[in-house]
C-alpha cells in the first residue's frame, strides 16, 4: 500500500468512527446498525449497496439495506443457506472476510444457487466482513458491487478494518442493550413486589417468593407476571 493510501486510509477511519460514535449510536443498537452501513458506503471504494446480516439463535434477520433490491437478495442467500454473507456469518476464514469478484464468473461455483439471482439483480461483485466478537449474536456487512473485479487490495485491507472497528461499536451497542433490558427488568419486578408488599402486607422476600411460585404455576416469565400485575393494578389477586 503506497503512503498517500495509507493516508487516505486513516482519515476514511477516522472519519467512520466519528460518524458510529456520534449522536449516542453506541447505546441504541438500531442507530449504530444504520451509521455502520451509511459509514461503508462512503468509506470503501467501489460499494454501490450494503446489508448488515444478523443472526441470533439461528435466525437470520437484513438490517439496513440501502434498497429493497438488496434485502431481498440477503433474503435469497437466508432461504438458500448459500452466498458470501453465509459464509461470513457460520465460518469465516481467519480474515473475516469472504470476497466475490465477479458472480458471473468463476465465483458462480462456489454459490452455484445465489450467484445467478445476484447477477440477474444487477450485481456482480459482493464482499462481506464479519462483525461478531463473540457470544450468540453474529453478524455480517455485506458490500454490493455492480461492476466485476471491482474489490481493489485497498478496498479489501479497509473493509477488513471497518469491520473490525464496526465489530467493536456493535459489541457495545449490544451489550448496552441487554444491560438496559436488565435495568428494566429489575425495575419492573421491584414495583411489582412493592403492589404485593402493600397489598398482602408481606416483606420483600415473600413478595418475591410470590412471583416466582405464579411465573412457576403460570409457565410465564418472571418480568412477565410482573409486567402484568404493574400493568393490571386493579385485578384481584388472591394469595397463593
Amino acid at each position: 500500500m503506497y503512503p498517500e493510501e495509507n493516508d487516505q486510509l486513516v482519515v476514511a477511519l477516522r472519519a467512520a468512527a466519528r460518524g458510529l460514535a456520534s449522536r449516542r449510536s453506541i447505546r441504541d443498537l438500531e442507530q449504530t446498525l444504520g451509521q455502520i452501513v451509511a459509514s461503508a458506503v462512503d468509506t470503501i471504494p467501489s460499494v454501490d449497496a450494503v446489508s448488515i446480516s444478523m443472526t441470533e439463535h439461528g435466525r437470520i434477520d437484513t438490517r439496513h439495506p440501502t434498497s429493497e433490491r438488496i434485502r431481498k437478495l440477503d433474503e435469497t442467500q437466508s432461504e438458500l443457506r448459500e452466498g458470501p454473507c453465509i459464509s461470513a456469518l457460520e465460518d469465516p476464514p481467519a480474515s473475516g472476510i469472504i470476497v466475490a469478484q465477479d458472480l458471473a464468473g468463476e465465483d458462480a461455483q462456489q454459490w452455484p444457487r445465489f450467484a445467478p439471482q445476484a447477477v440477474e439483480a444487477g450485481y456482480r461483485g459482493l464482499m462481506s466482513t464479519t462483525l461478531s466478537t463473540n457470544g450468540e449474536l453474529r453478524a455480517a456487512l455485506n458490500l454490493y458491487s455492480a461492476a466485476p473485479n471491482a474489490f481493489s487490495d485497498h478496498g479489501h485491507t479497509m473493509a477488513g478494518l471497518f469491520g473490525v472497528q464496526a465489530a467493536l461499536l456493535l459489541y457495545g451497542a449490544t451489550q448496552a442493550v441487554h444491560l438496559q433490558k436488565a435495568v428494566d427488568s429489575r425495575d419492573l419486578i421491584g414495583q411489582a413486589k412493592g403492589i404485593l408488599m402493600e397489598r398482602f402486607e408481606i416483606d420483600d422476600e415473600a413478595a418475591f417468593q410470590m412471583l416466582v411460585r405464579t411465573s412457576q404455576d403460570t409457565n410465564m416469565k418472571l418480568t412477565d407476571v410482573a409486567r402484568w400485575l404493574t400493568t393490571e393494578p386493579r385485578r384481584t389477586v388472591r394469595a397463593q
